[in-house]
């Protein structure tokens, strides 16, 4: 995370950061999420099964994909200086454009959309978060997250 006055995050408005690092998405990551969320549907957790798709294998939850965002944004994101905590506010839009397919890596690329000091010492960000497939053409999925920076 890169730390920057408070007053400087709108310089990093429509500035994309340096990507993530690349995160195996193997069959066991798949396995444990269908057992926390309980979605074993057979084109996530059946090999053999889900071989004969248009997939081709299985494929990770999209909810997988997004539940990694936090994950994987921080690593590059841009917070002001005297950071106490950030908290997941939401988000104002998701769309899961392609699977992401068992053994495949992905990463985030992030861009800063807003910063807004709601209260004195709380700061709205909105960023554009991508999550790239590597190898693939178009993202696994594209959200804009809502954070809630809190200063001291």
């Amino acid at each position: 995370m890169q730390f920057v006055p408070k007053e400087k995050l709108a310089d990093y408005i429509g500035v994309e950061g340096e990507p993530s690092d690349w995160l195996d998405i193997d069959q066991d990551r798949i396995n444990k999420f269908a057992d926390a969320t309980m979605d074993h549907q057979f084109i996530h957790v059946d090999p053999e099964q889900a071989a004969k798709t248009p997939f081709g294998s299985t494929i990770a939850h999209g909810f997988l994909s997004l539940s990694l965002v936090t994950y994987l944004a921080t690593f590059r994101a841009v917070a002001p200086e005297g950071l106490i905590m950030a908290i997941n506010y939401g988000s104002d839009k998701v769309r899961f454009i392609t699977p992401v397919k068992s053994g495949q890596r992905i990463r985030a690329r992030s861009v800063m959309q807003s910063a807004v000091e709601k209260k004195p010492g709380q700061i709205l960000v909105k960023n554009l978060i991508t999550i790239d497939i590597e190898g693939e053409q178009k993202p696994a999925l594209v959200a804009e997250i809502l954070s809630m920076y809190v200063v001291g």
